[in-house]
């Protein structure tokens, strides 16, 4: 790139995705040295809440109509006992992961996190703010600028 520490702008409305594909988005996201703007406009649930949360703090923006969800990874498996039994071990672990680093990027505790990803957990923007989600919610581009 000709500016490899230039900003790069994520905008996010999405449902979500495949945990593995979401977490190579972070895991690139982090890796990088340029700051990531993360901008929820619309809908960032799933895997699409937790890219939300990954960019560079300060840079995590939500509209002000957004709506936001955050709930556990999702999977079903079916098979010998023992191929589900290890499925299930592997779900948990990814389960364990994505509440250590919510934890982390949100400013919360583990336990805080576990609870919240129990079941669905819907936000509006403002309350995506005082959660740790987004750092601002704004109306207009140039207050973001």
């Amino acid at each position: 790139s000709d500016h490899p520490d230039k900003e790069i702008s994520l905008y996010i409305n999405s449902p979500g995705g495949v945990v593995t594909s979401g977490f190579a988005i972070y895991d690139t996201m982090q890796y990088i040295s340029c700051p990531v703007s993360t901008v929820c406009m619309g809908f960032a649930a799933s895997m699409a809440s937790f890219l939300l949360m990954a960019g560079t703090p300060g840079r995590r923006i939500a509209l002000p109509n957004a709506s936001i969800v955050l709930h556990q990874p999702l999977g079903g498996f079916q098979g010998q006992a023992s191929d589900i039994q290890r499925h299930a071990e592997g779900i948990m672990r990814t389960k364990r992961r994505m509440t250590e680093l919510y934890a982390h990027h949100c400013g919360r505790t583990y336990e805080e996190v576990e609870r919240t990803l129990d079941r669905d957990y819907f936000m509006t923007a403002e309350e995506a703010k005082a959660w740790g989600l987004v750092d601002h919610v704004y109306d207009t581009r140039k207050k973001a600028a």
